[in-house]
C-alpha cells in the first residue's frame, strides 16, 4: 500500500482541498510554491498511463477542476501541470500555481510552510472548488 492509499484511506492526515467517489486532491506537503496540490486516483495505480482511457479522462477533468479552484484561490497567472511518477509509485498529477517558469522548478529549495499557513492555504482552495 503506497503513502497515497494510506492518505486516502485517512490513516495519514492531509490537507485535503477536494475528493470525490475516484480522486482526492491534497496539498503537497513538499511544496515548490504555496498551493502546490497534488490529484491521485483513490484506487492504487502505479503509472498514471496504467488507466485505462475512460479513468485518465476523469482523473484528467478532475484535476481541471482542482485547477480552476487553485487559480481562484491563490494569485498566479496560471496552473501548471507536472507528471512524473517517480517518488511514489501510484499515479498522480501535480498542480502548481505558476508566476514564472521557475516557480515549477523541482530542484530548487522547497518551501517550508507552517502547519497554519498549509491550512489557511488548503481552506481558499477548498473553497473554490466545484
Amino acid at each position: 500500500m503506497t503513502i497515497f492509499s494510506k492518505i486516502v484511506k485517512g490513516e495519514i492526515p492531509s490537507y485535503k482541498v477536494a475528493e470525490d467517489d475516484q480522486f482526492y486532491a491534497f496539498l503537497d506537503i513538499n511544496p515548490v510554491a504555496k498551493g502546490h496540490t497534488l490529484v491521485i486516483p483513490k484506487q492504487e495505480i502505479d503509472y498514471i498511463f496504467d488507466q485505462n482511457d475512460k479513468q485518465l479522462a476523469a482523473h484528467t477533468l478532475f484535476a481541471k477542476r482542482v485547477a480552476a479552484a487553485i487559480r481562484k484561490a491563490i494569485p498566479c497567472k496560471r496552473v501548471g501541470v507536472a507528471v512524473m511518477g517517480l517518488e511514489v509509485p501510484h499515479a498522480h498529477i501535480h498542480l502548481i500555481p505558476l508566476n514564472e517558469e521557475s516557480d515549477m522548478d523541482f530542484r530548487k529549495e522547497h518551501l517550508k510552510l507552517t502547519p497554519e499557513e498549509m491550512q489557511e492555504i488548503c481552506q481558499k482552495i477548498a473553497a473554490q472548488f466545484e
